[in-house]
């Protein structure tokens, strides 16, 4: 007796050729309080432009905690395919970013995570390795945390931009690749 295939199986052909939909988001309770002016989130919005995503909104400055996953959620349920934050991924208590983001995600995809630290130690920036970012799918949704400052982004940016298109085709229900073509 044979199955239907599930719907996981099934691309989804309708979003296959879709320009990419990307919402950046600034996390930070002094910018969200209008204390100082956000730098991260135009950055990031800027790098998504370039990274291919044809449209762009953002960025929207929410303060850490519970404002961040109900933003994150918001993003899911308006069927964005990528949702970048900067900031809240580090050590003081109010940086809960990656909480949220935690408890928004169905799935983990750690290796994203894991280049963007190594990536940014690798370029000497020691400080990369006390990010506790995360990137993961909410349904349909690729989320990735950045570090809160420009050169976090872009240093982040410059980790998932090659393998962003990939990532969303994945999502999409595209295929692998194939093997290259002989030379």
């Amino acid at each position: 007796m044979s199955q239907a295939p599930s719907d996981h199986a099934q691309p989804d052909q309708a979003r296959l050729n879709q320009p990419i939909r990307a919402l950046a988001i600034t996390v930070s309770n002094r910018a969200a309080a209008g204390v100082y002016e956000d730098r991260s989130g135009p950055v990031l919005a800027g790098l998504l432009r370039a990274a291919g995503c044809a449209i762009v909104d953002g960025p929207v400055v929410v303060p850490d905690g519970q404002p961040v996953e109900v933003s994150l959620r918001a993003a899911a349920a308006a069927g964005y395919d990528v949702v970048v934050t900067t900031g809240g991924t580090g050590l003081t208590p109010a940086d809960l970013t990656p909480e949220m983001t935690r408890r928004v995600i169905d799935r983990e995809v750690p290796g994203i995570a894991e280049a963007i630290r190594s990536a940014g130690a690798a370029a000497g920036v020691p400080a990369a390795i006390l990010s506790r970012g995360l990137a993961g799918l909410a349904g349909r949704t690729l989320i990735v945390n950045l570090p809160g400052s420009t050169g976090g982004v872009k240093d982040g940016m410059a980790v998932l931009r090659p393998v962003l298109g990939h990532a969303i085709d994945q999502i999409r229900g595209g295929d692998h690749p194939g093997p290259a073509a002989p030379r």
